[in-house]
């Protein structure tokens, strides 16, 4: 399957085949739609079928997730409860609520600059619409909110570049400090990992999407800093519009 948002993460649809569908999802030989993973939801929208394909005029299936198959390319359309699945061989436009993506992807790298404003490694994290989380091991420390959000929104207005690239697993063995998470190992196998550089900022293995440029985020605030156990903090972060 090509996975056309590893290229492209604004990209908002495509034109796509249906190779299989049943009570686990929709398979299509591409698609725009991002599969959860990473902390990250899976998207949400609407697969929309040629003339012919769905009986006059076509139609559209609602799409209510998007998780990763059993094949390390496999990518499930989970069709909202009763629809009509397509048969393989349907045309379709695969087409994602991009406004929800969009604050994902704002999100999801504004947690990567979280990441550079608070040392430690980072034990857990989930993004939600309009929220998002990171758990830090800091048993000596707790982070302020005022001095965070400050950081933070400093990092988003220099509007630094955010460019995904791969690197190779030896590179990624011989820099252990890239990797950030504990509970999470990158995937590894393949001859390369993908990273999320934010110039001068962050570098970290990441399979997600994210904007280009930090100012697109918009500004943010630290809605709260739990204790969560003898050493862990969590960081909730919050779009301040």
């Amino acid at each position: 399957m090509e996975q056309v948002f590893r290229e492209d993460a604004y990209a908002t649809s495509c034109e796509a085949t249906v190779t299989a569908a049943d009570e686990s999802g929709i398979r299509l030989d591409r698609t725009v739609f991002y599969p959860m993973g990473g902390g990250q939801p899976g998207d949400q929208g609407r697969l929309r079928l040629a003339t012919g394909d769905g009986g006059d005029g076509g139609g559209e299936i609602v799409i209510v997730d998007t998780r990763k198959g059993e094949g390390p390319d496999e990518v499930l359309h989970i069709a909202q409860e009763g629809a009509t699945l397509p048969a393989p061989g349907s045309r379709v436009t695969a087409e994602i609520d991009w406004e929800r993506r969009y604050r994902l992807m704002r999100m999801h790298t504004c947690l990567h600059l979280l990441c550079a404003v608070i040392p430690g490694e980072v034990t857990g994290g989930q993004i939600s619409d309009g929220k998002g989380r990171l758990d830090f091991n800091l048993p000596d420390s707790k982070p302020e909110k005022e001095q965070v959000t400050a950081a933070l929104n400093r990092l988003i207005e220099e509007d630094h570049e955010v460019v995904p690239r791969w690197i190779a697993d030896d590179e990624l063995v011989s820099n252990p400090g890239l990797v950030r998470t504990m509970s999470v190992k990158p995937p590894m196998g393949t001859g390369s990992v993908r990273v999320l550089d934010i110039a001068g900022v962050d570098l970290q293995p990441c399979g997600g999407t994210h904007v280009r440029h930090t100012g697109e985020i918009g500004h943010v605030r630290v809605a709260k800093i739990e204790s969560k156990g003898r050493q862990n903090r969590r960081v909730v972060i919050t779009f301040d519009d």
